[in-house]
């Protein structure tokens, strides 16, 4: 009997101290977005979440109408000093001229290779029109594999100035957290991008969880075709099918989706469309931007509430004045995000 006694006490302690141990767990574990501060902004997307997942709520959505959808450049991952892709373009120019010696000598292709050289004013005298032409000349012409092979390549090199690490490991933690949350409760998150559509789906399901055909961006046509060995293939053209920023976006989001999202995530004016559009449907829905205004861990610009002004993912006073109007969510960096990188 003592033996018993001694057995179920022991029992009994165990239990105890599993209870303690994978209690403590199941709290710490309780919270789906860990590095982000305690705040309107946080609560925002957990409240969203719990309305629109759970039986019974008056906002409840099914889940097959639970579509999410996220800005890449600025909203998940970083884009200053330069676009990632715009990057790519640069750096592929080299090559390009190699192959074709004569472009050496011919704008933009020349001042291209003067930027790469050092002479970063340059980069000023590129326009619009030779980015088209850059974009043109180092994006196409040349098959769909090949082009997936060379951007795999150079995405896995340290490119970024500052960390100097790979763009895919510059992802916002906080963001990643939202994704995953998102998606355990029914959703499924989309990239709506202004970058290349093919140069994101090169990377989004291993940095993002987030599947190919899960990415709506900027498109250009292809044209089938057949190697000499008779297999098929397709190859990149210089034509323009979509372009997946501003009213492009929520155009975009109908002809690859069919539904109108229930959240949408930005960073400039180039997501307002979208967020308007998303904030437009019936029941609850959710649109947040990001601000950037962290220069210590990240960068500071807008200019909305006086930050720095800038070319490369603009977020001005006006957006912001719009998103108190509307009720879309501001997320400031600096205030609602613990970390921004996993590396930290």
């Amino acid at each position: 009997m003592k033996i018993s006694t001694n057995r179920t006490a022991f029992a009994r302690a165990l239990a105890l101290v599993a209870c303690i141990a994978f209690g403590g767990l199941a709290i710490a574990q309780s919270d789906p977005l860990p590095s982000w501060n305690d705040g309107p902004a946080k609560r925002a997307i957990i409240d969203f979440v719990q309305t629109t997942t759970s039986q019974g709520s008056p906002n409840f959505v099914p889940p097959a109408e639970r579509i999410a959808t996220f800005d890449q450049d600025g909203t998940l991952w970083v884009e200053h000093p330069m676009y990632s892709q715009v990057m790519y373009i640069l750096e592929s120019v080299p090559a390009l001229v190699k192959a074709k010696p004569e472009l050496a000598k011919v704008a933009p292709f020349s001042t291209v290779l003067e930027i790469l050289k050092g002479d970063r004013a340059a980069i000023a005298r590129l326009t619009l029109p030779d980015l088209e032409k850059l974009a043109a000349a180092t994006l196409t012409g040349m098959p769909v594999d090949t082009f997936n092979a060379q951007a795999k390549k150079w995405l896995a090199e340290p490119k970024d100035p500052r960390w100097k690490k790979p763009f895919t490991e510059l992802t916002y933690l906080p963001m990643q957290e939202v994704l995953k949350y998102l998606r355990a409760n029914g959703y499924k998150t989309y990239i709506v991008t202004g970058g290349g559509q093919d140069f994101v789906r090169t990377y989004s399901e291993a940095v993002y969880g987030i599947p190919p055909e899960q990415v709506i961006g900027t498109a250009g046509g292809t044209k089938y075709g057949y190697a000499k060995d008779g297999k098929p293939f397709l190859t990149k053209e210089p034509k323009l099918m979509l372009n997946d920023n501003n009213a492009g976006k929520p155009e975009g989001i109908h002809l690859m989706i069919g539904r109108r999202p229930t959240m949408a995530v930005g960073n400039s004016t180039g997501d307002q469309q979208m967020l308007e559009y998303t904030k437009a449907g019936d029941g609850a829905r959710l649109s947040m931007l990001v601000l950037h205004d962290d220069a210590k861990r990240e960068y500071a610009y807008g200019p909305a509430q006086g930050l720095p002004a800038t070319k490369v993912g603009a977020f001005p006073q006006a957006l912001y004045d719009e998103a108190q109007k509307q009720g879309w969510t501001v997320i400031s960096m600096k205030d609602d995000w613990k970390k921004i990188f996993s590396f930290e």
